[in-house]
């Protein structure tokens, strides 16, 4: 299996449209957090110039500390997704469930966040997917189709990402 830094690139900039959806939801909670927004500006900032740096991985990793840190479930899913999205450039070549978790991670966080935000309204989860669902670029819903399909699992985040991952196989 082969990832090319253009679907890198692809994957970067539609995980980071993905969660500038629910970004509010987090700077709502945190205003003077600015660890998601800095995550997806470096993600942006990648898919521009195709450059994963260690800055970037840090820049991850401080989003999933702020979604440690936020006492809101909706925010913290909303940097988590963040946290995703600037690792987005970082998936191995790899055919598994791990490394498609990863791809499909910012839209399943973004719909999770809004769901949070409604009091666990599946319907607004769902509305977020179909939203990631219309807005993937091609050459991502062609990079998913090459990892193994994610099974149903137990958990609503599993039913989100198996949801997701099927409707990019169609």
């Amino acid at each position: 299996m082969t990832i090319s830094e253009e679907d890198r690139r692809l994957l970067g900039l539609w995980a980071a449209d993905c969660v500038e959806r629910v970004l509010p939801l987090f700077e709502a909670q945190a205003p003077s957090d600015t660890r998601p927004r800095e995550a997806i500006e470096g993600i942006r900032a990648f898919t521009l110039d195709g450059r994963r740096t260690g800055r970037l991985r840090s820049l991850s990793w401080a989003a999933h500390a702020a979604a440690r840190e936020v006492g809101d479930p909706a925010a913290a899913a909303a940097a988590r997704a963040a946290c995703y999205a600037a690792a987005a450039p970082y998936i191995h070549p790899l055919a598994t469930p791990h490394q498609s978790k990863h791809a499909l991670a910012p839209a399943v966080y973004q719909a999770r966040a809004r769901e949070l935000a409604a009091g666990d309204d599946a319907g607004a989860g769902d509305e977020e997917i179909r939203w990631a669902i219309e807005h993937v670029p091609p050459a991502v819903r062609e990079l998913v189709r090459r990892f193994p399909a994610r099974s149903p699992g137990r958990s609503r985040l599993e039913t989100l990402y198996h949801q997701l991952d099927a409707a990019l196989r169609r």
